[in-house]
């Protein structure tokens, strides 16, 4: 795989003119000044002077510093767990290799990704050979497809001792926050959280929301006042890294307060002083409640469909120029050819990889 990065001209060639747009936006509400962006140093700058342990820090050090985007202070993490949340033959049936665990952990490899993110099964079954090359990074909770009917819960899956056994530099969880179950995962996760603190694994969090009453005149699981407020749940039990959809709209709090409904609280100046229509920022105000930036936020890069090369460059893009700190990309890449596969993720660590591409 070529180390030739991706030039903005050709950047442009693949988005059109909503890429010129995106490239040239200079007006966000909220400044970049307000916000911790990312660097090279972020661990010693944030981490350093918070209560996370040496090994923690050392683990955080290790994803940082690993792959195409190391001493960037950006993150390009391969996850494959759709096998268990997405059911095994959805997802790897346009490729089965991926069946295959090893074929897992070597595309992180050869991708120059800075970790790989999977189930216990999937990073156990080879941790003696990969465990020291590539941070690991278990995902301790799953919501599988198989009970009938089909249920909406994340089920425990594998302990942190088990994690902390096999060598991994970090576990993940995720929340469905707004479900009926979100208090127990809030509970469940926030202690399985601490002890991997206690451990010396970092934590990143799946921090996504889950309800049929977020669909209104439009669905607003991806709103950003709604997924800010996920977001601002997710740093306060802990989280090292917050995985967070890329906005699409905004306004859930207003749609869920129309006529006689009451929902959470909010205020007006979300819609306006602190947002606009703007993807760049949409996905700042995600940052901002990542404690102004202070914790990374992360964005995932969706189901594979029709132009996926053009969709994942565009969200490294928003991402980027809003002050996130990386992208976490899976299907996409894996329900591909290998060669294409590569090609995909590479064009996205371009992205970060390219000084000219400036946060907004």
């Amino acid at each position: 795989m070529s180390d030739k990065i991706m030039s903005i001209n050709g950047i442009i060639d693949l988005l059109g003119k909503e890429g010129e747009e995106l490239l040239s936006f200079s007006d966000p509400k909220i400044s970049k000044e307000t916000l911790k962006l990312p660097s090279g140093e972020f661990v010693d700058e944030v981490f350093m002077n918070s209560d996370r342990n040496n090994r923690v820090l050392g683990n955080l050090s290790w994803l940082y510093n690993t792959g195409r985007l190391a001493n960037t202070g950006y993150f390009s993490i391969f996850p494959v767990d759709q096998g268990v949340e997405h059911s095994g033959g959805a997802s790897f049936a346009k490729n089965i290799d991926y069946f295959n665990p090893e074929k897992i952990i070597q595309f992180a490899l050869k991708t120059g990704s800075n970790g790989v993110a999977s189930t216990y099964g999937v990073l156990s079954l080879f941790s003696r050979q990969y465990a020291h090359k590539i941070p690991f990074i278990v995902k301790i909770n799953h919501n599988e497809l198989l009970t009938y009917p089909n249920i909406t819960d994340q089920t425990v899956f594998a302990t942190v001792e088990g994690a902390y056994s096999m060598g991994a530099a970090g576990i993940g969880a995720t929340i469905y926050f707004g479900s009926e179950e979100s208090r127990r995962q809030i509970q469940e996760v926030s202690e399985a959280f601490a002890f991997a603190h206690e451990l010396g694994m970092f934590t990143i969090l799946w921090c996504y929301l889950r309800n049929d009453a977020f669909k209104k005149d439009k669905d607003y699981h991806a709103s950003s006042d709604l997924t800010g407020q996920a977001n601002h749940l997710g740093v306060t039990i802990g989280a090292d890294i917050i995985k967070q959809k890329l906005p699409v709209n905004n306004g859930g709090y207003k749609a869920l307060n129309m006529g006689d409904s009451s929902y959470g609280k909010f205020d007006d100046s979300i819609y306006s002083k602190l947002n606009s229509e703007n993807p760049i920022d949409l996905a700042r105000y995600q940052v901002l409640n990542n404690y102004a930036g202070n914790i990374p936020l992360i964005n995932s890069g969706g189901g594979s469909g029709k132009n996926d090369l053009a969709q994942a460059v565009k969200t490294a893009v928003i991402n980027k120029r809003a002050g996130g700190s990386g992208l976490i990309l899976g299907r996409k890449a894996f329900q591909k050819p290998l060669e294409e596969g590569m090609k995909l993720v590479k064009a996205v660590q371009d992205v970060y990889l390219n000084d000219e591409i400036t946060i907004a």
